[in-house]
């Protein structure tokens, strides 16, 4: 069996690795991975800098996971033996004050606080004396329990968080400063959208990752020792020799029950079965003979690009240096997010636990760049949009699953984070024959419990 895989992000790198791994009881070792880019990885992106004399590898796409809510990740990483350390997800929050009364002004003061303490949350100690700022952490604290319930009872069905929110009530103040920013970083995705995100979907995020909880109680965030390339090659040396990389898939058709890949060289090649593990738009691109309920599942994801700066620029950084976090959401006029998008600056320091004398950022979007002087590298990812029509998409997924042997994979199957391309690239795996280590043993015990009950 012949089986070509189209993208080496996570999910396509995972389904390949699965495939031809070793440990399995019948490896695949014709199994053939396609990547437009002259590296795999997709958004487990390292890239190496020389700061003043001193080298270092910075992650820019990919860089933080946690052990609750990715248990798949987590084995995978456990397997591989790779390295991993501490790191911090605080949040931050830098934007003008005049936003959530409905209007915006240049110049305006800056309203800015963080949740790493309460010197953090009232950085701005004039917050303290603030009605409107206190309605905000009202207005937190009665969300992390009205939302907590009504996602129980199951009144979050079929309508957006905008909906939700103004049905329920909750001011302006904790959606402007709060609630939105944070979905917005999240997702990268513009402030304004993010009330379009299916309520339901939206508040079991926030509850699964513990985000309604205190902090105390919320899970513990790690990153990849080294940078993520330090994974990616462990994962991808099973079959480091047959990815084939600078290779754009222009052409994917079904014909005598193969697939036939042509790539842009016109190189042309037969498989049994192809995984598409690219964004939806760029799968429906490659396919010349998408039936109508493909057609339907992968138009129904949208992406945006987010154009990404790696740099040492502090003015895309809160003005307070008291409030600097880990993600930090930077407000940018309404006008300018629907334009470049939302704008969230990372303090790599904080998350890979780089030097503090190196004072490094990783900034989305930003509404200037950052000085050129101190700008190390720009790049740009797509990342999927989240709405009821993509949900209702990946409820139809499995429908299309191995029509005529075409199978899909992707962050975008589930909220599009790491755990989610690697979840769907391993079931891919396991429904054409292979076998995954810790996912076998997990389900041996479940049946050994079946049996004892």
């Amino acid at each position: 069996m012949r089986v070509a895989v189209i993208g080496s992000g996570i999910s396509g790198n995972a389904a390949a690795w699965a495939l031809a791994q070793p440990m399995q009881p019948n490896p695949l070792k014709d199994v053939v991975l396609y990547e437009k880019r002259n590296r795999p990885g997709g958004h487990s992106h390292t890239i190496d800098i020389d700061y003043d004399g001193r080298a270092l590898a910075v992650d820019v796409g990919f860089i933080v996971y946690n052990t609750l809510n990715y248990p798949n990740l987590v084995a995978l990483f456990d397997h591989l033996g790779v390295k991993t350390i501490e790191s911090d997800m605080s949040f931050g929050v830098s934007m003008a004050r005049s936003k959530a009364k409905g209007r915006e002004r240049s110049g305006a003061r800056r309203l800015e606080w963080s949740g790493n303490s309460l010197n953090t949350i009232f950085a701005q100690r004039r917050n303290f004396f603030s009605p409107t700022f206190w309605q905000m952490i009202g207005g937190i604290l009665r969300f992390n329990r009205r939302a907590t319930a009504d996602l129980e009872a199951g009144r979050l069905k079929d309508r957006s968080l905008g909906h939700y929110l103004r049905e329920t009530g909750f001011k302006r103040t904790f959606i402007d400063w709060y609630l939105a920013p944070m979905g917005a970083a999240i997702w990268s995705t513009p402030h304004a959208d993010i009330l379009d995100f299916p309520a339901e979907s939206f508040v079991r995020f926030f509850a699964n990752h513990r985000l309604m909880h205190a902090t105390s109680e919320r899970p513990k965030w790690r990153t990849v020792a080294g940078g993520s390339r330090s994974y990616v090659s462990k994962i991808t040396a099973p079959f480091q020799e047959n990815i084939r990389l600078d290779s754009t898939v222009t052409a994917v058709h079904r014909e005598g029950g193969k697939v036939h890949v042509v790539d842009q060289s016109g190189h042309h090649d037969v498989f049994d079965h192809v995984i598409f593990a690219a964004h939806t738009d760029q799968t429906l691109a490659m396919i010349k003979d998408t039936i109508p309920r493909e057609h339907a599942v992968l138009s129904a994801i949208g992406y945006r690009a987010n154009t990404i700066y790696l740099h040492r620029d502090p003015g895309l950084m809160p003005r307070d240096r008291k409030v600097w976090s880990a993600w930090n959401y930077i407000e940018t006029p309404d006008a300018v997010q629907a334009k470049t998008g939302v704008c969230v600056s990372y303090h790599m320091n904080a998350l890979q636990k780089i030097d503090d004398t190196c004072p490094l950022f990783v900034s989305l979007n930003p509404e200037h760049p950052p000085r050129a002087d101190l700008t190390f590298a720009v790049t740009t990812f797509d990342h999927p949009q989240f709405d009821a029509k993509a949900l209702n998409a990946q409820r139809a997924l499995p429908d299309i699953q191995g029509e005529g042997n075409y199978w899909y994979c992707g962050a975008w199957c589930g909220h599009g984070f790491h755990e989610d391309g690697l979840k769907s690239g391993l079931e891919i795996a396991e429904r054409l024959g292979a076998v995954v280590p810790w996912r076998a043993a997990r389900s041996e015990t479940e049946d050994q419990l079946e049996a004892a009950e």
